[in-house]
């Protein structure tokens, strides 16, 4: 209790403002899981019971503010084309660098997964590329195959023509990075500059972020981080998914194993769409589409399963 007091009084070390209820609510979390494993091991039996873990909690009205979802900025998808319009693409890293956010675009693939991938893992002909956990560091080590998404065959020409340009301008192989790391040298001047591409792959997925940040605000636009792409993708894909069978496939583009996954994590309706949908259905109704029915009741029963599920595991 008197840690959970001391936390409280804890300042952001970036904003100087006291720290958030959720990065309270994550800390004491840890925290609870630790001393509940503590309390089973010899010599803490006798010492530290385990139902004490629970005064990590914080009140009830402190979880909600910590767990409630919020707004966050998510890019539109003409900002994104907008952005890769007005990249330059004369030099090798210039191509890749466009090509970079294009393919986020194209696949949605996380930002250390395309860090990891190499030339074998696209296929240009199948239209898709396979995310093969042996070499791709993808999320839990899952191995997928992500076809492209319906985003523009201008977004993916440019995908096809920076491969192409590995492939056979510089004789990259399969085994050779797909979006390889800068190579840096020293110039006349003895500094260090970029000169090139390497072949080796980026160590983590900082640099891409710096690429996203640098095109977005070239364009003269806010900072969108490469994840926020996946969400502009799952808005799009309630759009144009006519049945359940359709947004499911968008799914597991994703790399979701549950529809479910996709709408909680990824399906945040704007309020300014929130708005627009709700004037609609204030108008005259109109004939319902196509499959409406299915796919209503495909939602009701996908959500009854996973309270199932639930209560399965937790029984």
């Amino acid at each position: 209790m008197a840690f959970k007091h001391h936390l409280a009084k804890q300042l952001n070390q970036q904003t100087g403002k006291p720290i958030s209820k959720a990065t309270m609510h994550s800390t004491l979390g840890q925290l609870k899981a630790f001393f509940q494993w503590l309390a089973m091991q010899t010599g803490y039996k006798s010492r530290i019971n385990y139902s004490d873990a629970e005064y990590f909690n914080l009140s009830e009205k402190e979880v909600r503010i910590a767990t409630a979802k919020r707004p966050k900025p998510v890019p539109t998808l003409e900002q994104i084309k907008h952005v890769i319009q007005l990249m330059p693409n004369q030099t090798d890293i210039e191509q890749r660098n466009r090509a970079l956010i294009a393919f986020t675009l194209l696949t949605g693939a996380r930002d250390s997964a395309i860090a990891s991938m190499k030339l074998k893992h696209i296929d240009i002909a199948g239209r898709n590329v396979f995310q093969d956990a042996r070499d791709v560091k993808t999320k839990f080590s899952k191995t997928f195959t992500t076809f492209f998404f319906p985003v523009g065959d201008e977004i993916e020409q440019i995908v096809h023509d920076w491969v192409r340009h590995l492939k056979e301008h510089l004789l990259w192989g399969n085994d050779d990075p797909l979006f390889p790391k800068t190579r840096v040298a020293v110039s006349k001047d003895h500094v260090f500059k970029a000169a090139g591409l390497e072949k080796a792959h980026w160590s983590n997925a900082s640099p891409i972020r710096a690429i996203f940040r640098e095109a977005f605000e070239a364009a003269g636009l806010p900072y969108f981080n490469p994840h926020s792409i996946r969400d502009t993708l799952v808005k799009l894909g309630l759009q144009i998914c006519p049945t359940p069978e359709a947004l499911k496939a968008w799914s597991q583009n994703l790399g979701h194993e549950e529809v479910l996954t996709t709408l909680y994590s990824y399906g945040y309706v704007q309020e300014s769409r929130q708005g627009e949908i709700i004037q609609q259905l204030s108008s005259p109704r109109n004939p319902p589409a196509p499959n409406a029915d299915e796919f209503a009741m495909a939602v009701v029963r996908a959500l009854t399963n996973q309270k199932i599920a639930n209560l399965s595991l937790s029984s």
